[in-house]
């Protein structure tokens, strides 16, 4: 399932204030053409699934924005770097991995601390810290070059920004994604699993 998204723009704050889980079969519409980006989590999805969603959406590059790339159990094992290297490979899907563009361990750590308040794991939650969203782009988004992500996106096929949580709005991922909208122009489809 994917939607697509064209951003709005407003405070970290408010984003992430407003963020919410839309149903499985929401599709928001587009509003303008222009150049193509995706994201995707790992969680809900199993290989073959994820990479027929990579496939479907005519991904041809991932971008791995994890700080690191390995993720935890035995169901997500095609996940760990080198297998999904591998995987990705197999389909004829380029891979490049951004560690400017993960969080901190840090910041890592005030988002679970949020987590435990709100008594939600990793896998469940919904939406991103305030604080988290705040000073992740303040301390990592904000220094980072897009230059060369924003540059592909215009290129022959779409790339796609990649990380484990399962809805954008829970991840890093969909900051990255509304920057590029933002300042880039960039049309951003949220992949999920069915």
């Amino acid at each position: 399932m994917t939607s697509i998204t064209a951003f709005r723009t407003g405070s970290a704050d408010e984003m992430s204030a407003n963020a919410r889980r839309p149903p499985a079969s929401e599709k928001v519409s587009e509003v303008s053409s222009g150049p193509r980006i995706a994201t995707i989590g790992v969680y809900g999805f199993d290989a073959e699934s994820f990479l027929r969603q990579l496939q479907d959406a005519a991904i041809e590059l991932v971008f791995d924005v994890r700080q690191h790339r390995g993720v935890r159990g035995p169901e997500y094992a095609w996940a760990n770097s080198r297998r999904l290297q591998g995987a990705l490979a197999d389909a004829g899907i380029f891979y490049e991995h951004r560690p400017e563009l993960a969080p901190t361990t840090e910041l890592r750590h005030l988002q679970y601390a949020e987590d435990d308040r709100l008594g939600v794991g990793k896998r469940s939650r919904q939406r991103l810290a305030a604080e988290y969203t705040r000073r992740y782009t303040a301390e990592i988004l904000n220094h980072a070059d897009l230059l060369p992500i924003a540059s592909g996106l215009s290129g022959l096929g779409k790339p796609a920004l990649l990380c484990v949580e399962r809805d954008p709005e829970a991840c890093h991922r969909s900051l990255i994604a509304q920057r590029l909208a933002e300042q880039h122009g960039a049309m951003v489809e949220h992949l999920r699993p069915d």
